[in-house]
């Protein structure tokens, strides 16, 4: 064993606060045969056990080899072996910054595939919007006749109870149920005397200002925000 090295071992061990090989040992979490080695001058000590006593003696790797190397001719040896550590540790630093950078990669395109996701999901709600809007829109179309005929023939139904089209009243309560889903409400009610608005009514004969009375004669239809028909109507006499 070399005296003049354990000596030195126990100045650096002190600097830093331990008393013992020990704790040195526990400390750095090496086994307390890989320190006696290094008592001993023994250079050959793994480079993760060098590491590990360099930085809780808080030395570098190459001053702790030095000082370890003996007389005879070791100084080559812990150059060489301190170049080595040192290639390793700037390998190891390399390795790291790449996967840094891989990760930072791979995070932003985890990113860009959700805003794709997103932006597909979007696409895909509006399309089915859009196509249930058609099919309302050409529904309506099909049924134009009925809905605008429809309350009318109901309307004169009412008017005479005894005639056999009021049998038929009933059958309008699916197509009332069928508008309502679609949020198609009707302008006015037919028969209904209502003040003349020119955006929402057409006169069907005469001549009328805005704000006249008029009679509902065919009912006409909004969906929302939308007009669908203007409500037929004529002066009230």
């Amino acid at each position: 064993m070399s005296p003049d090295f354990t000596h030195r071992l126990r100045e650096l061990m002190q600097s830093v606060g331990f008393s013992s090989f020990r704790a040195l040992s526990q400390a750095a979490g090496v086994s307390e045969n890989q320190i006696l080695r290094l008592r001993r001058s023994d250079t050959q000590l793994r480079v993760e056990t060098l590491l590990k006593l360099s930085h809780v003696l808080q030395v570098p790797v190459s001053e702790l080899l030095s000082v370890a190397a003996d007389a005879k001719g070791q100084a080559s040896a812990v150059s060489d072996q301190a170049s080595a550590v040192s290639g390793q540790h700037s390998e190891l630093k390399s390795r790291n910054s790449k996967l840094e950078i891989d990760h930072a990669v791979l995070h932003q395109r985890l990113l860009d595939l959700q805003h794709e996701y997103d932006r597909l999901q979007q696409q895909l709600a509006q399309q089915r919007q859009d196509l249930w809007q058609e099919f309302q829109q050409s529904s309506v179309q099909v049924l134009e006749s009925l809905l605008l005929q429809l309350p009318t023939a109901a309307y004169a139904a009412q008017q005479n109870p005894q005639a056999p089209a009021v049998k038929m009243l009933p059958l309008l309560r699916p197509l009332d149920q069928l508008l309502q889903a679609w949020d198609i409400e009707p302008i006015a009610t037919v028969g209904a005397e209502v003040s003349y608005d020119p955006q929402q009514h057409q006169l069907m004969a005469g001549v009328a200002q805005s704000g006249d009375r008029v009679k509902v004669r065919y009912t006409g239809y909004r969906q929302g925000d939308r007009l669908l028909y203007r409500a037929k109507v004529s002066p009230v006499s």
